[in-house]
């Protein structure tokens, strides 16, 4: 079957099962927008798991990255949500080039924390767990004009903080990122340094006071979360 027909028949699909009421439910969450059918996740799961039965030996991964290129495009929610179902399935195939491909969709489509963080969290991994590529492979990344592209930086290595050869090294990798002005990326930094913290509180302490007096707060807010009362006041503001 041609990529066009069956991505009009995922939107057939979404528009035939939009709730107006989850969209309303959800889209609180969302301060950056929420353009969505509000398909529920039931609902979402059957289908992607149809669709991949009935055009996984047709399409392989290529095929299905051809059609999240497509989905991941329109800004809809559950379109672009599909693109990523699909691409995980498929996780055992990726090789290098893939992580640039993803990395595209980052780029050209992708604009709320969800959709990011799925990114960083169920794909980006995958390629430094079985070594396909370093970490450092997302250095271009960090500068990228997408500021869900940068957040992905930060979050994508919480996965490896328990096997992370030298912490020390990940937290200088992430220091050109730390006076960028995006409240995203803030979080997304905050999030990996408070997750660092708990394995190495004594690095990510020393890093957190190099940076207390010039980074943006939230980071510092995300990072202490964890802390004590005591402990805050130390990465307070001088």
């Amino acid at each position: 079957m041609d990529l066009e027909d069956i991505f009009q028949e995922i939107r057939v699909f979404c528009s035939e099962n939009a709730d107006p009421a989850i969209v309303a439910k959800y889209s609180r969450y969302f301060v950056e927008g929420y353009d969505a059918y509000g398909v529920s996740s039931k609902k979402m799961e059957e289908t992607h798991k149809s669709l991949l039965l009935q055009y996984r030996d047709e399409l392989g991964f290529e095929g299905f990255l051809n059609l999240g290129d497509r989905l991941v495009r329109t800004g809809k929610y559950e379109e672009a949500s599909l693109a990523f179902m699909f691409a995980v399935d498929f996780a055992k195939e990726y090789s290098p080039e893939h992580i640039d491909r993803f990395g595209y969709w980052l780029d050209d489509g992708i604009r709320n924390w969800a959709h990011a963080d799925m990114m960083a969290g169920s794909i980006i991994p995958v390629f430094f767990q079985k070594k396909i590529v370093p970490y450092t492979s997302l250095a271009p990344w960090r500068t990228a004009e997408s500021k869900w592209k940068r957040r992905v930086v930060p979050v994508s290595l919480i996965k490896g903080l328990k096997t992370c050869p030298n912490i020390n090294e990940w937290l200088d990798f992430l220091e050109p990122m730390m006076m960028m002005p995006e409240k995203v990326v803030h979080q997304g930094l905050g999030w990996f340094l408070r997750e660092a913290w708990k394995l190495y509180p004594i690095p990510v302490e020393e890093y957190l006071l190099k940076w207390k007096d010039s980074a943006p707060r939230l980071i510092f807010q995300y990072a202490t979360e964890k802390m004590t009362a005591e402990q805050k006041l130390r990465f307070k503001k001088g």
